[in-house]
């Protein structure tokens, strides 16, 4: 076995209660070495570089075959349930359709019949799905390996390093920068991005994730009051970081996941009353009104509180919001987010159906993007209209599957659950949410960092793990039998 967990005391006779992880020890290696890939992925540049992504996503594919190993040893383990797997794996099969040539060319070349796929870039569309597969598989195996508490405070440990660190970075980093180039970093230019990320959104992205679930966990009714001081602790940091990063959608993002968070604790099940609440003190704890009052005090005090910090350069980004989306910004070039979006759209009604293919999105957006040719967009500057444009009706329906599949799960976990899991759970829910907000005008999903942690986040809303209590109260109940 690979873990032991002891409870003390027992019972009145200072007996001592343990608890075995039911794992293989190989299991253990896995769940840990899963662990260190998430923190090799935070760097270089948040694993930018094609050779890194691929690197990790072989050490992915490698750690895979040493879980289905120990599977085969020790198959009673449960994993994510198969409905939310089942949307990820059919839109991989989709994916590998689009690279078929099923479709002949009406033209042909020299009188050879030319076959063409849907996609628009097969090979595009290949990496996408080895991309796809080794998340999928990290989350399995997360999923299967976070059996306990223990192993689920380690996974969130890790992914409070990871935005932490990358927060602290961006602060370090930004109050020293003087040229192009920063430590190891020569790829940091003076003025662009932030903390390790060549952009300054997809360090956004990391930034809200990890401060949605810190803000979970501190704002629940579990954990030790001196832990609540280090979520704190962290949750101010992460917020610095990120108004200083002066991303306007990750702003609104972290505005709606505090709303979204303050929602829940206002609206939450106050059934459950602590000792002494038919005091007046009690009441008032658990009051609406007071609960409205507070969230409402919050709301606009992180609102000024984030327009201060910004300064003046955040409020130039803000006015010039407008002007961006209108399409009036940059119009002879043609990059502002209203143009591409616009370029996006007319690729969406030409392809309705099966899209240009996943991955292949850069290929195809030239001959609608109208612009000098100054420059010419990579992605769609939103992650639902670049998936319609890439699956079409069909890739997007497999989206909204996932999508109504993860609720119910999301929502089965949050009403079973109890105390530290509960907790991680909401925090999970809330860095989504602020996912989801983001992406209506952002990709930072593309980055490999920010689709691991998305990843782990997605396990820990879903994945069904045992309260300490409810570990341990069955053997608490055979001793004192």
């Amino acid at each position: 076995m690979s873990e032991r967990h002891t409870f003390s005391p027992a019972d009145g006779n200072g007996a001592t209660l343990s608890i075995r992880d039911k794992t293989h020890p190989l299991g253990a290696v896995v769940f840990y070495a899963l662990l260190i890939v998430i923190l090799l992925v935070s760097i270089p540049y948040a694993s930018a570089d094609p050779w890194w992504e691929a690197s990790l996503e072989c050490a992915t594919f490698g750690l895979a075959i040493i879980s289905l190993f120990e599977f085969s040893i020790n198959p009673g383990v449960r994993s994510l349930p198969f409905a939310l797997v089942a949307p990820i794996l059919v839109l991989i099969v989709f994916a590998f359709i689009q690279t078929l040539a099923l479709r002949s060319d009406p033209e042909s070349l020299g009188g050879v019949q030319i076959w063409r796929s849907i996609s628009a870039d097969p090979f595009a569309t290949r990496l996408w799905m080895l991309k796809m597969s080794a998340y999928l598989l990290m989350g399995l195996m997360l999923a299967r390996y976070t059996s306990n508490v223990h192993r689920l405070r380690w996974l969130i440990g890790v992914i409070a390093i990871v935005g932490v660190g990358s927060a602290l970075f961006g602060i370090f980093r930004q109050t020293t920068q003087r040229h192009d180039g920063f430590l190891i970093f020569n790829r940091l230019r003076l003025g662009f991005g932030y903390a390790q990320f060549v952009n300054r959104s997809q360090f956004a992205y990391l930034a809200e994730m990890v401060l949605g679930i810190m803000l979970g966990l501190l704002v629940s009714r579990a954990g030790k009051r001196e832990k609540k001081l280090i979520y704190l602790a962290a949750s101010v940091t992460l917020w610095t970081a990120l108004v200083l990063s002066v991303s306007r959608g990750a702003i609104l993002a972290m505005l709606c996941q505090i709303f979204f968070l303050f929602v829940v604790w206002a609206t939450g099940d106050l059934r459950a009353k602590a000792l002494g609440s038919d005091s007046l003190l009690g009441r008032l704890r658990h009051s609406r009104l007071l609960r409205v009052m507070l969230g409402c005090a919050l709301m606009a005090s992180v609102l000024a509180g984030t327009i201060w910090m910004g300064g003046d350069h955040l409020s130039t980004r803000l006015e010039n919001a407008p002007m961006e989306m209108n399409g009036s910004a940059n119009r002879n070039a043609g990059i502002s987010r209203f143009e591409i979006w616009r370029a996006t759209w007319a690729m969406i009604k030409d392809h309705p159906i099966a899209g240009i293919g996943f991955g292949g999105y850069w290929t195809a957006i030239p001959q609608y993007h109208h612009g000098s040719g100054e420059a010419t967009p990579q992605e769609a500057h939103n992650d639902y209209l670049e998936l319609l444009a890439s699956g079409g009706a069909i890739g997007f329906a497999f989206g909204l599957w996932f999508l109504f599949v993860f609720l119910r799960r999301a929502g089965l976990i949050w009403k079973t659950s109890h105390e530290y899991p509960r907790a991680a759970a909401l925090g999970a829910a809330t860095g989504i949410f602020g996912v989801a907000v983001h992406s209506l005008s952002d990709f930072g999903l593309h980055n490999a960092l920010n689709a691991t942690i998305l990843t782990a986040l997605i396990v820990i809303a879903t994945t069904k793990i045992k309260s300490e209590h409810e570990e341990f109260s069955p053997l608490r109940k055979r001793v004192e039998n």
